[in-house]
C-alpha cells in the first residue's frame, strides 16, 4: 500500500508561480512512475506530467514548457513547479503513481492522493 501525501497548493494570480510537493510513504514497484493530474469542475481528470524513476518526464500539451516535474528518489517525493500560471490551470490536482511509465493513464493508475486545490485569479 502506497500513501501520497500533497502540498504546495493555494491561490496566487496570473502569471505566478507555484510548487506542488507529493511525498510517497514507501519507495515501491508501484512508485516507478509519479506525477500529476488534475481535475477542474465539469472536466475530466487530465494528466499534467509524470516522471519516471530514472527521470523521464512527459508533459500535457497545455503546460508543457510552463511546468517542470522532478523527483527526489532518496526521498520519494514529486515536485511540480508550476510557472507563468493561468486563469485555466486552476483545478483540484492529484498526485499519482503508478507501476508503469508507458501506461500512464487515469483508468490505471495504482494510487492517488487526496488532492490539493490550485486556484488561479485574473
Amino acid at each position: 500500500q502506497v500513501q501520497l501525501v500533497e502540498s504546495g497548493g493555494g491561490l496566487v494570480q496570473a502569471g505566478e508561480s507555484l510548487t506542488l510537493s507529493c511525498r510517497a510513504s514507501v519507495d515501491s514497484a508501484h512508485t516507478y512512475a509519479m506525477g500529476w493530474f488534475r481535475q477542474a469542475p465539469g472536466k475530466e481528470r487530465e494528466s499534467v506530467a509524470v516522471i519516471d524513476y530514472t527521470g523521464g518526464t512527459r508533459y500535457g500539451d497545455s503546460v508543457n514548457g510552463r511546468f517542470t516535474i522532478s523527483r527526489d528518489n532518496a526521498k520519494n517525493t514529486v515536485y511540480l513547479q508550476m510557472n507563468s500560471l493561468k486563469v485555466e490551470d486552476t483545478a483540484k490536482y492529484y498526485c499519482a503513481s503508478h507501476s508503469s511509465f508507458n501506461n500512464w493513464s487515469r483508468r490505471q493508475i495504482s494510487y492517488w492522493g487526496q488532492g490539493t486545490q490550485v486556484t488561479v485569479s485574473s
